[in-house]
């Protein structure tokens, strides 16, 4: 009986020292950090490799430091000429500091999420559809750095942003089509007319190089409104041959 009650104890205090190693040795891969508590404190950050926690009194918290990519699901964005488009991103970025990421925020994945949709809506908010669709790498800087500014406090860094589709309603599609025909027709009517005016402008210099007297009474015209302003005095000079002004007149001597 007592080398039975031996064995069983001998088997206890091994199964307790083989528990108590495992909760006490960490493995951490290559692109992994271990931040360290100890009684509720931080107290450093670890890894990789080989780590050995006291256990009970602390604990870690594992944190991948590879880059990650981020879908940023369709956002309604109204740009700048009230224009409603559906835009969808990716956003690559990664941990710089396992320390920050842990006790600056609540969940950085969550956080940054939330952040990578908002700035979206607010960046192209400013800009009008057609920089939308034409300058998609400016656009993709803008919203990077944006970001990259508000995140650093977590310890996150924003490598990259890619808007991937920019997608506009049918309805919206055909009031813009409408909106076009629209332009088009009135600079066609705009033209016509600047050609007619033209083609008048040429018949009247035509007959005024005829008949020079027509030049001075058209010369002299504007006079009459003038001479309705009576709060002045106008001096008009002009050389001119009386005789001209009216045809058929004939000069004395």
């Amino acid at each position: 009986m007592t080398i039975l009650a031996d064995f069983g104890f001998y088997a206890v205090l091994a199964i307790f020292l083989i528990a108590f190693l495992a909760s006490a040795i960490r493995i951490l891969r290559e692109y992994e950090r271990a931040v360290i508590f100890t009684l509720g404190r931080y107290t450093g950050t670890k890894g990789p490799g080989l780590i050995l926690l006291i256990p009970v009194i602390q604990k870690m918290v594992r944190v991948d430091m590879r880059t990650i990519v981020l879908d940023v699901p369709k956002q309604d964005v109204i740009s700048k000429v009230n224009v409603s488009v559906n835009v969808s991103a990716a956003l690559y970025f990664r941990v710089i500091d396992a320390e920050r990421s842990t006790i600056q925020v609540e969940s950085f994945m969550d956080a940054t999420r939330e952040l990578s949709q908002t700035t979206l809506r607010a960046v192209l908010g400013k800009h009008e559809l057609d920089e939308m669709l034409a300058d998609r790498d400016k656009l993709n800087d803008d919203i990077q750095k944006t970001l990259d500014s508000q995140t650093e406090a977590w310890g996150i860094k924003v490598a990259n942003v890619e808007i991937k589709h920019i997608d506009i309603a049918e309805s919206m599609i055909r009031a813009i089509a409408r909106q076009g025909e629209r332009e088009r027709r009135a600079k066609v009517i705009n033209a016509e007319g600047e050609q007619q005016a033209a083609q008048k402008l040429l018949e009247a210099a035509e007959i005024m190089a005829k008949e020079p007297g027509a030049m001075q009474l058209r010369y002299l015209s504007p006079l009459n409104f003038i001479a309705g302003d009576k709060s002045s005095t106008i001096v008009f000079p002009f050389p001119m041959d009386p005789a001209s002004m009216v045809p058929g007149m004939k000069k004395d001597g």
